[in-house]
């Protein structure tokens, strides 16, 4: 993991990491601007999140290893937040991200930002195993992309 255990960390930070994948992330400071101001409307504002942007093969293995999931998926969250305040690492496959951008017919950055603000609802307290917990958390992803300001 990428945060070291320390209560000294800078406030209001998200970061954004390239673990075996490239591609450009539009205006950073304006996803960053606006993760953080999902956080806040959310009630939980953010402390410090690592983005990891990550190729299929890599988030599979960490699938494998730290859930027992065999399976391919396009986010992991590993939420560290307290009561007060997001902190944790999201990791996403840009490659699932292509994959399920070109199957909904939507462009890649748009499906990007959807799966980088379902990880803050994540760790705003959203689930998604139940099929109404799944549609709430997708209204609140549609809800939230109308807001990017890119």
């Amino acid at each position: 993991m990428i945060f070291p255990e320390s209560p000294e960390q800078p406030e209001q930070s998200i970061s954004f990491f390239f673990e075996d994948v490239a591609f450009e992330l539009p205006d950073e400071q304006s996803l960053q601007a606006w993760l953080l101001s999902v956080a806040e409307a959310e009630g939980k504002p953010i402390w410090e999140i690592g983005y990891i942007f990550c190729s299929d093969e890599h988030l599979r293995g960490i699938n494998v290893e730290f859930l027992d999931h065999d399976y391919y998926t396009d986010i992991i969250t590993f939420d560290y937040s307290d009561d007060a305040r997001m902190q944790g690492e999201i990791y996403i496959s840009s490659e699932r991200v292509a994959e399920n951008a070109e199957t909904n017919r939507v462009s890649f950055h748009h499906e990007l930002c959807r799966v980088m603000v379902h990880g803050v609802l994540h760790m705003a307290g959203y689930k998604d195993k139940t099929p109404e917990d799944e549609a709430a958390m997708r209204n609140k992803e549609d809800f939230y992309l109308t807001k990017l300001p890119l």
